[in-house]
């Protein structure tokens, strides 16, 4: 049984290890946004180069997260998390010196393998530290602690990009690391590992999970210019995917068992997570821009007017998860993706010489109180559709869902918007085409909210709770139970 007191020394250390280490990875998932106009002017990148800036990050770590809370099972926690806050770290140093585009490009996508590592790791090591009786409060500092940094990174990233330049967005996480490692290695208990998991791993899945998602984002992305390799890039993509189905289907230990999907509810939860985080990942790579192309916006700026849907989240989550419980996840989940998508359709009036005050803050509130309405919602009743055991397994799955969503927005929304590769670098062409992805955005989220309006009912009582009360992250839903979990063999 675990026996870390949270009051003691090594429980301080234990929670300090975990929040740095988690806070890397969600920090980088939302600061680079913001980076973006910059990094493409110091690095003359087209507007494809800036998608697959995001993309090549979120590719490997929607595509391999699952994995790698197996390895933490099969190979001891600490382990894995401390193998992945040094990949990251050494992928982060290889970002900030970047020489091109494509380097950078190629160090984001070994980012995300660090992420994907990490990730999992870091909630995984404080349920399996604390002492029972503390559990509950360390999970809930953990990510209350990492909402605060949801909160503030895109704050922190608008500084460093106007400061000491986009660069910092990317070193600044080895210094992080370098705390963070000897802390967890002195003072982290190890877990997992020994005769705790066995059989094999799903590493066919992984890999062709990955590939399927890196080939079809390809395809859309470069989509507009045409051409063969675009047309073998989308049926390959398409190839990988079938075929990742039918190694889940026929493998004896699957990382993503089909039969989960056998429950009606876990279904229509994981495709309104779709519909949802799909919107909400477009909209945060496209708001960042059209707030410095065509508002006019430092990165500062840019970065700070995003914080109300984060602190909205941070504040106001627990309370909507409280709600939720009395009155069914139904109307939150149908109520909450139309507040998100009347939220975008406001961000329609944020052009040029738009007034913070009377034009963006109202469209950013309105959005994160959609955003707040519907999270921990989606949370409790992903655990609940599934049997307790599963409820590890089941919250994993909607997390690489929902980041898979979001990188798949970021690749077709410009194509369907029709953003040329230059638009960027052109104010009224990106502002035509950024109140077309909103239109899309808010499609989407209809669309989420009539699944849920239809579908979703109430989890049975003696279901499996969520237990991360606070969430500020918005690129995906928090990982909840025994994180991304499987029984291996």
């Amino acid at each position: 049984m675990p026996d870390v007191r949270l009051a003691s020394p090594q429980g301080k250390w234990v929670l300090l290890t975990t929040v740095l280490g988690s806070s890397m990875a969600m920090l980088d998932s939302t600061v680079v946004n913001v980076a973006l106009p910059r990094i493409g002017r110091d690095l003359d990148a087209n507007l494809s180069a800036l998608q697959w800036t995001v993309n090549a990050y979120m590719v490997t770590l929607a595509g391999l997260i699952l994995l790698g809370g197996a390895l933490g099972d099969r190979f001891g926690r600490r382990k894995v998390f401390v193998v992945g806050v040094v990949w990251f770290a050494v992928a982060s140093l290889l970002c900030g010196i970047a020489p091109d585009a494509g380097v950078l490009i190629a160090a984001r996508a070994l980012q995300g393998v660090g992420g994907a590592l990490l990730t999992p790791g870091s909630l995984a090591l404080i349920q399996a530290s604390f002492h029972p009786d503390d559990r509950g409060r360390a999970v809930g500092l953990w990510s209350g602690f990492g909402g605060i940094g949801a909160a503030v990174g895109p704050f922190v990233g608008g500084w460093l990009v106007d400061g000491p330049g986009w660069r910092w967005v990317f070193l600044l996480n080895v210094p992080v690391a370098l705390v963070c490692v000897p802390v967890a290695l002195r003072h982290v208990p190890e877990s997992g590992g020994g005769q705790q998991a066995h059989g094999r791993f799903d590493v066919l899945g992984a890999v062709l999970g990955a590939l399927a998602l890196a080939l079809v984002t390809y395809a859309l992305i470069e989509a507009g210019g045409g051409g063969v390799v675009v047309a073998v890039s989308a049926v390959a993509g398409l190839a990988a995917a079938v075929a990742f189905v039918l190694v889940e289907r026929y493998r004896p230990d699957p990382m993503m068992p089909p039969d989960i999907f056998a429950s009606r509810q876990f279904t229509a939860v994981n495709l309104v997570t779709l519909c949802v985080y799909a919107a909400l990942g477009g909209f945060f790579f496209l708001a960042a821009l059209q707030l410095q192309v065509v508002v006019g916006y430092s990165a500062l700026a840019a970065g700070t007017a995003l914080l109300p849907t984060t602190v909205l989240m941070l504040l106001l989550s627990a309370r909507s998860g409280e709600l939720a419980d009395r009155i069914g996840p139904r109307i939150p989940l149908t109520v909450g993706p139309l507040l998100c998508a009347a939220g975008m359709l406001l961000m329609l009036r944020v052009g040029p010489g738009a007034s913070y005050a009377a034009d963006v803050l109202p469209a950013l509130v309105v959005l994160g109180l959609g955003m707040v309405t519907l999270v921990a919602p989606l949370t409790a009743t992903v655990l609940g559709s599934v049997s307790v055991v599963r409820a590890g397994l089941a919250s994993g799955i909607n997390n690489a869902a929902a980041r898979a969503a979001g990188l798949m927005a970021v690749a077709a929304l410009p194509l369907l918007a029709g953003m040329g590769e230059e638009a960027y670098r052109e104010p009224a062409a990106f502002d035509t085409a950024f109140d077309k992805a909103m239109g899309w955005c808010a499609g989407a989220l209809v669309v989420g909210a009539a699944i849920a309006a239809a579908v979703v009912r109430r989890p049975p009582p003696d279901c499996k709770r969520p237990e991360c009360l606070r969430h500020g992250g918005v690129t995906a839903p928090p990982l909840e139970g025994e994180p991304v979990r499987k029984k291996l063999g």
